[in-house]
């Protein structure tokens, strides 16, 4: 690898209002003050479901259901993309490349860290409580302990009411 070769940075995404936050918030520190010469190469990944991990049921009628709640997975994915696009748009960062892989996000994150050999994976957190992250897993908190690389996870600061 060349030494003038940019290291990549990931920016983990889905269609919550924290994970669009770690994305502006990066494109804000590590992209806009640079302007045309970034310290690093943007990938922004999102990770679909699959349409049989949504739902989560098998048996007589799954089969009925899948193919509308793929659809609609796709509809999120597209959503998401077009929002993270617009973001680097606004932020005048024209290079960022955008995935959309199928798969559970802990393991799709730390999958390309590595294949595009990552220095830093960036994520945001949901702010869930201790039960609710015990239950539901927290991709921020797999990947802190499983991706080759650096992680950040920004945190969207609480509203005062």
């Amino acid at each position: 690898m060349a030494t003038s070769e940019k290291q990549a940075m990931v920016v983990g995404i889905d269609d919550s209002e924290h994970s669009m936050y770690a994305l502006e918030w990066t494109l804000d520190h590590f992209f806009a003050p640079f302007a045309s010469n970034p310290p690093f190469k943007l990938f922004i990944v999102h990770a679909k479901p699959s349409a049989s991990s949504a739902v989560g049921l098998a048996g007589p009628g799954a089969a009925d259901v899948l193919p509308c709640v793929d659809a609609d997975l796709k509809k999120i994915a597209a959503r998401v993309v077009e929002k993270a696009k617009e973001f680097c748009l606004s932020k005048s960062v024209n290079d960022a490349v955008v995935e959309v892989v199928e798969g559970d996000a802990r393991n799709v994150l730390c999958e390309a860290v590595e294949r595009h050999h990552a220095s830093i994976l960036v994520v945001g957190s949901h702010g869930y409580g201790a039960i609710k992250r015990a239950v539901l897993g927290s991709v921020s908190d797999y990947c802190a302990h499983h991706a080759h690389c650096s992680v950040m996870i920004v945190k969207k600061p609480k509203s005062k009411h």
